[in-house]
């Protein structure tokens, strides 16, 4: 086992692409009728489609963040269309599109200043800063150069073969975490290694429920599980036998990573800090989250996987302690239970190989 992994999801703001608002016939502060195309109302001057403005306004920024300044002056251009002209809201999208502008035709000054100074020299001063440029943008992808180094680590300390599969099944937990995302059109990177903790995927929310993110948050250990099942039905086929004469088999390997995936994905689910069953928890109200306690404790007496106190003590303080909504969510509650008692039972029928060599 490898107690010091853990695997985590970040969570952050999107850039999603957003569809136009459907027609709206009654003000949503005073329900006033109106006709189609207003977009203010004549009663209470509420802006009609101030939530799909806020939207618009969300990505706009996150891609100023980004400086991608041609994407965000289309967005806030499309804003005008939504609002009243003269209103003040109005003045505020034609200041962000000014200032947008302004900033492109500096850039320009700037570039036609640099090329009178620099004279025949500009064109390889420019293409030098394309490469470095490049360069930056290759940098980013620290995808491979961490899954590189996280492998490194774990061949050194438990061989290749355990290395490799136990890298390969981190990946396939992230990867649920990413798909998931993806799935809802959230925006999602790569994930990233880091040796000795685990990995996380960093994907990009704006005001997404906690269904959502709770479904996305569990993706992960399902993922996990699936690739440790696999490796468990391999162990099982190749000849392997449980107990103390699966360490001398050939196939011990595919034991070692089944029960050490099964055992870490069960450590995402300890619902604290920044681990999965932390995120799923926000859509449990209390009740469930003390029913999840009971579960846990259920689990630990049947199978005597230690694991599920930990998960269980987790529970116990998210039950009593902190905000929890008050409308239930009984997916996410199933997924988590089921999640539990597979991973459980998956760690319960093949045998722990100690950490040896491979």
């Amino acid at each position: 086992m490898v107690p010091e992994a853990i695997l985590s999801t970040a969570v952050t703001e999107t850039i999603p692409s957003i569809a136009p608002p459907e027609p709206i016939h009654n003000c949503p502060q005073c329900s006033h009728w109106l006709p189609e195309g207003t977009l203010a109302c004549p009663d209470c001057q509420t802006i009609i489609y101030s939530q799909h403005l806020r939207l618009l306004a969300s990505n706009a920024t996150q891609l100023e963040q980004e400086q991608k300044w041609p994407e965000a002056r289309e967005i806030w251009v499309s804003m005008l269309a939504w609002v009243p002209s003269g209103t003040t809201q109005a003045e505020g999208i034609q200041g962000r599109i000014a200032a947008i502008d302004a900033r492109g035709k500096a850039a320009e000054e700037s570039k036609a200043k640099w090329t009178r100074r620099l004279g025949p020299l500009a064109p390889v001063v420019f293409f030098l800063a394309k490469i470095k440029s490049f360069l930056f943008v290759i940098l980013k992808f620290k995808f491979l150069l961490s899954f590189f180094a996280f492998f490194g680590v774990y061949w050194a300390l438990f061989g290749w073969r355990f290395g490799l599969g136990f890298t390969l099944s981190i990946l396939i937990h992230e990867s649920g975490h990413y798909i998931a995302a993806r799935r809802r059109g959230l925006k999602a990177d790569l994930p990233v290694f880091l040796p000795g903790f685990g990995a996380y995927v960093r994907w990009y929310s704006m005001g997404v429920d906690l269904d959502t993110l709770s479904a996305i948050a569990l993706a992960g250990p399902f993922f996990g599980l699936g690739a440790a099942a696999i490796c468990a039905v391999v162990y099982f086929a190749s000849g392997g036998q449980a107990g103390q004469q699966a360490a001398e088999t050939t196939s011990s390997i595919w034991a070692a990573l089944a029960y050490t995936g099964a055992w870490l994905n069960l450590i995402n689910l300890v619902p604290v800090f920044g681990l999965d069953g932390a995120q799923a928890a926000h859509a449990l109200n209390r009740m469930q989250r003390g029913l999840i306690l009971v579960a846990t404790l259920v689990f630990y007496a049947i199978l005597h996987e230690g694991v599920f106190l930990f998960i269980g003590a987790g529970m116990a303080w998210r039950t009593f302690a902190g905000p929890a909504p008050e409308k239930p969510s009984t997916p996410t509650m199933i997924r988590f239970v089921l999640a539990l008692f597979l991973l459980g039972a998956l760690m319960f029928v093949v045998p722990e190989t100690n950490g040896r060599q491979f």
